[in-house]
């Protein structure tokens, strides 16, 4: 790897975006390719000399804001998201910034709580760290999950997911009440003084871009613990589901989220993709 992988990447990227997708004019004057330094810096927030800097080489420690920012000016993809993450961290020599004594968030469940999971079948229930990590959850809930791409990878992560993943806006057709609530949950559960989470929430950062960010920056409200949630879902349509939301008693902020049919179209649509005889179970009114 050359010395400025950084800065090259960013100066290719900024010369592949052409002015007509920001915006911006494309007069026949034009000798730069692409979008110029200063166009750049404006629609990112940032000064053309910071700019300047960060494509020689002379700054390799921008912000996460600063490159979420520039992730989001130079229409980048989640690919491209990761790639320049891991510019960044080769760049700076970075590696694990998490060196607090802070207990790293639990991958790990209770055989009691496992068990207790289990024995919720066939009700449709996912546990999640306090950085929404799907730790375990029912068979049920893999039937709705899986088909969405909720459990994909190796460590399916809630909150990634709804930031990070295309599908997220079609799967959730009120994306951003979701984000909210997302946000909120995090906030809530994951103090910003904690490294796992403040790694966590720098990673998001340049991934999803403003959408995520401009959330952390709000002020933060309390998570709803109750409600209904839309889906839609590629195989039964269209599904509302009633959730309850349970906080297990431990300093790692479990939380068990438990669904069942808001109506009887959805208890109906549950019952065809489990292959349940109908009425296996029962719609709960609002």
């Amino acid at each position: 790897m050359s010395e400025n992988e950084l800065g090259a990447f960013l100066r290719a990227r900024r010369e592949a975006v052409t002015p007509t997708e920001v915006g911006l004019p494309s007069g026949p004057r034009r000798r730069t390719p692409g979008l110029r330094r200063s166009e750049v810096a404006t629609l990112a927030g940032i000064s053309v000399e910071y700019l300047t800097r960060l494509e020689q080489g002379r700054d390799r420690n921008p912000s996460p804001s600063v490159l979420g920012s520039l992730a989001d000016t130079l229409r980048l993809t989640v690919e491209e998201r990761v790639h320049l993450r891991r510019l960044e961290k080769a760049s700076n020599g970075a590696d694990n910034p998490c060196c607090s004594a802070a207990p790293p968030p639990a991958l790990s469940v209770r055989p009691t709580v496992r068990a207790l999971v289990d024995r919720l079948e066939p009700t449709p229930a996912v546990l999640l760290n306090r950085l929404s990590d799907v730790l375990t959850y029912t068979t049920a809930y893999e039937q709705i999950a899986r088909p969405l791409g909720l459990l994909d990878g190796d460590r399916p992560n809630l909150l990634r997911f709804v930031f990070t993943d295309e599908r997220a806006r079609t799967v959730f057709p009120e994306w951003d009440r979701v984000a909210d609530e997302q946000i909120a949950h995090l906030r809530n559960e994951s103090p910003m003084i904690d490294p796992h989470a403040v790694q966590f929430v720098d990673e998001l950062t340049v991934l999803a871009g403003a959408p995520f960010a401009d959330r952390v920056e709000a002020v933060p409200g309390l998570p709803r613990r109750s409600g209904v949630e839309r889906l839609t879902h590629p195989q039964v349509g269209a599904l509302r589901l009633a959730y309850e939301t349970l906080a297990l008693p431990d300093v790692d902020g479990q939380r068990l989220i438990v669904h069942l049919p808001a109506d009887d179209a959805t208890s109906a649509a549950l019952d065809r993709l489990n292959g349940r005889r109908p009425g296996g179970l029962r719609a709960v009114s609002g």
